[in-house]
């Protein structure tokens, strides 16, 4: 059963090593642990609904609980500690487009704010309600999730938007196919939230972001229904899948997707490669994307995440004699772990892999085969669930991305982990910081930072701690050249950054977007585009 406080299933626990405890304690010092709500505790705080009642909507307290946050540390903290702030009055499941319709013209009806609810994955504070006058309804998706159909000859399949990740990959690979679409949310997050979000999977480089595999769909708004037809290109003014591709739910919901698929690849393979310096492995990740050599995945961890992925992976006398080998190769202290997929037929893999190894031993690459590749490969869904084993061990975790071009990398990725190690300099506390470059293309690359730091004495005191880190490092990549969200999307965490990169102009222009088709401003306020003050 999916847990009511945290992130995934029950049944799946990500304990914290003995030996990856006493590396953190060393770090940033002994952990602090906080206590823990329960569920009857919360629950006796759900206050009565103010929805009037209606066949499609769910008034039950604890579906209530279970749609009020999303991911984000902030929503943790607020699970954690049982001070949820507001919950939605209900919480509907259409399984149609033409319910969803009902539901808006409902909403109107009512006066009822909608918040459209995918897999519940946001980090970005997507799908809390907040305090107002209005009742608001919270419309999961997740009825929706059926396989429609499959053009065979154009290879574009057609989905429900309430589809999670390993529904959609089940459904396709029942009939030989794959999206080849894998963010680290994969296991609970949606199709129709990647489309909203502007969701990149973690083999990017060969099936590409949601944008290069949205091919069309269907947008139901409040001043009617969008449909975006298939076409393998076209000049035909602007792409409306552009109004509807990171849209966060601001314009309407989405009821249906199309999406462009692949044939199930016959081989596919990770490697690992130590590189010596941070600098030769910059340049090898760099060249070996610019150069176009035909890999799934590129994946360079940073000196600091490649020491405590070691650290905290167990298995010590393991990680000790590749240490001792990696040492007598010249990859010693200062290493960074870089790994890449090889995804297809057989021989064009063999192509692959001979580029890139000859690539990358020019700059004294390491190669340590298939174990730590396919083994990051067999566990990428489950480092959500180390959350949970660090904070039972005293500590909280939270991660930011961004990306930028090639020629900003190095100076962005130090500028963000030097303000979240300081962050909290005054208090006299340390932050242990680390970054990779997940997704690379030929002009730059995003960059992914995890920083973990110890919650204090109070759940308030962490609350107020990772508002300073959040907000120092948000600051930070706005204005040193990076997005404020490379794939984790706006949402009301990011939106007072969002202006900073796209202009007066540009935010002008979404306004517009927003009221053409939600002109009362019912779905997901404060989403995206901050309301006027």
């Amino acid at each position: 059963m999916r847990r009511w406080n945290g992130w995934g299933d029950e049944a799946t626990v990500v304990e914290l090593p003995a030996q990856g405890e006493a590396f953190l304690a060393e770090l940033i010092g002994p952990g602090q642990t906080l206590a823990d709500a329960r569920l009857e505790q919360v629950l006796a705080r759900v206050p009565a609904s103010r929805l009037p009642a209606h066949p499609l909507i769910c008034l039950d307290a604890e579906e209530r609980v279970r749609h009020a946050r999303g991911q984000s540390l902030a929503d943790w903290l607020a699970m954690r500690s049982g001070e949820f702030g507001v919950f939605p009055d209900g919480v509907a499941y259409p399984e149609s487009a033409a319910q969803i319709r009902t539901l808006l013209a409902w909403a109107v009806q009512h006066d009822v704010i909608l918040i459209p609810y995918g897999g519940g994955t946001s980090v970005a504070g997507h799908i809390n309600p907040q305090a107002g006058s209005k009742p608001v309804l919270t419309l999961s998706l997740k009825r929706m999730s059926r396989l429609i159909e499959i053009d065979e000859d154009s290879l574009i399949a057609s989905f429900g938007p309430g589809a999670s990740g390993p529904q959609v990959e089940s459904q396709l690979r029942a009939h030989g196919y794959t999206l080849g679409h894998f963010p680290q949310s994969w296991e609970l997050s949606t199709l129709g939230g990647w489309v909203a979000s502007r969701s990149s999977g973690q083999q990017s480089l060969r099936y590409g972001r949601i944008e290069q595999l949205f091919a069309g769909g269907t947008l139901e708004t409040f001043a009617g229904t969008l449909e975006i037809p298939t076409f393998p290109a076209s000049a035909a003014g602007p792409d409306l899948r552009e109004m509807v591709l990171g849209s966060e739910g601001r314009f309407g919901v989405i009821s249906e997707v199309k999406v462009r698929i692949s044939r199930l690849a016959a081989q596919e393979d990770f490697y690992a490669v130590f590189m010596p310096s941070w600098q030769q492995a910059l340049a090898a990740i760099r060249t070996l994307t610019q150069a176009r050599v035909p890999l799934s995945m590129l994946r360079l961890s940073n000196a600091s995440e490649t020491q405590t992925q070691l650290a905290l992976a167990g298995h010590p006398r393991q990680i000790a004699w590749l240490e001792k080998y990696l040492a007598l190769r010249g990859a010693r202290a200062g290493k960074c772990m870089l790994t890449f997929g090889v995804t297809g037929c057989r021989a064009q893999n063999a192509v692959s892999l001979k580029q890139a190894k000859r690539l990358l031993k020019g700059f004294g690459g390491v190669f340590s085969g298939t174990l730590l590749g396919n083994k990051w490969a067999e566990n990428r869904f489950r480092f959500p669930y180390l959350r949970h084993g660090l904070w039972s061990a005293g500590y909280a975790v939270d991660t930011l991305e961004t990306a930028t071009d090639w020629s900003n990398v190095d100076n962005l990725l130090n500028q963000v982990e030097a303000c979240l190690r300081d962050g909290l300099r005054e208090e006299g506390e340390r932050v242990h910081v680390f970054s990779h470059l997940s997704h690379v293309y030929g002009e730059g690359s995003s960059i992914y930072t995890t920083y973990l730091f110890r919650p204090g004495n109070s759940y308030g005191e962490a609350l107020t701690r990772w508002q300073r880190l959040k907000h120092a490092a948000s600051r930070t990549i706005a204005e040193h050249r990076g997005t404020i969200s490379h794939q984790h999307g706006v949402g009301r965490d990011h939106a007072p950054y969002l202006a900073l990169e796209k202009g007066e102009l540009g935010i002008a222009a979404l306004q517009a977007l927003s009221a053409h088709f939600d002109p009362d401003q019912r779905l997901a306020p404060g989403v995206l585009l901050q309301d006027a003050p």
